[in-house]
């Protein structure tokens, strides 16, 4: 498929606590079929030609969560850390992690690490995953390395453009997504990315992320495609 310089997609996962409730099952159900379906577009987005995918996989407003929930979740990061992930290394998707890392659990933390250099040699498609992240927190700490290298005499304050703010942000090394989507029907950006989706196509769906499709996908790369980009042009 012909995604027309469509290189960069993000998500926001949406709607996995009420794809459960819906069906009278438990919220981990909806997790791991969400984590599932992860998967499953991972592995379409490849096959579309889009070569990097971001992913809002658990935010640092997540941790205030029920304990249980919180739980919950980091046993079904350990599972995929130890078999979904795998399966995107053999398909030559690319994994790294972006957030606060020492939020997590050290084996947790290790089994990220070794993963991204598992995975350091594929080529096919990027998997960025946003991991006790937080837009806002991103922002700052980039703006903190600024103020230590200008401290320490490294630049100084004259040097600072968006460039040089942009080269501080854990997503440094990739472009900014010239797409994001978001399912389940909420109509915000949920401190998501916010320095990187400044020039962001936006496309919100009302369908729950287990339900998110490879052909949902395809048609809202259409609708992409077909938009008419100005970016500050009247």
């Amino acid at each position: 498929m012909n995604t027309l310089g469509l290189k960069h997609i993000a998500f926001i996962m949406d709607g996995n606590r009420r794809w459960a409730k819906q069906r009278g099952l438990p919220v981990s159900q909806g997790h791991k079929k969400g984590a599932d379906v992860l998967i499953e577009i991972a592995k379409a987005a490849k096959k579309m030609g889009v070569k990097y995918m971001t992913v809002y996989a658990f935010s640092t407003e997540n941790w205030q969560r029920s304990e249980a929930e919180v739980n919950q979740l980091m046993e079904l990061l350990r599972h995929y850390l130890n078999t979904g992930f795998k399966e995107l290394e053999e398909n030559d998707v690319r994994i790294r992690f972006v957030g606060e890392r020492y939020m997590l659990a050290p084996d947790i933390v290790e089994k990220m690490a070794k993963i991204e250099q598992a995975s350091a040699d594929k080529k096919s498609v990027e998997l960025c995953v946003a991991l006790s992240y937080g837009g806002r927190q991103e922002i700052v700490a980039a703006a903190r390395k600024i103020a230590q290298e200008v401290q320490a005499g490294k630049i100084s304050p004259q040097d600072i453009d968006a460039e040089v703010f942009a080269s501080h942000l854990y997503t440094a090394d990739i472009p900014d997504p010239d797409l994001m989507i978001r399912t389940g029907g909420e109509l915000r950006v949920s401190n998501y990315l916010l320095w990187q989706l400044s020039y962001s196509e936006f496309y919100f769906t009302d369908t729950l992320w287990p339900d998110f499709k490879e052909a949902e996908l395809k048609q809202i790369i259409e609708d992409y495609t077909g938009r008419e980009r100005r970016y500050g042009k009247s």
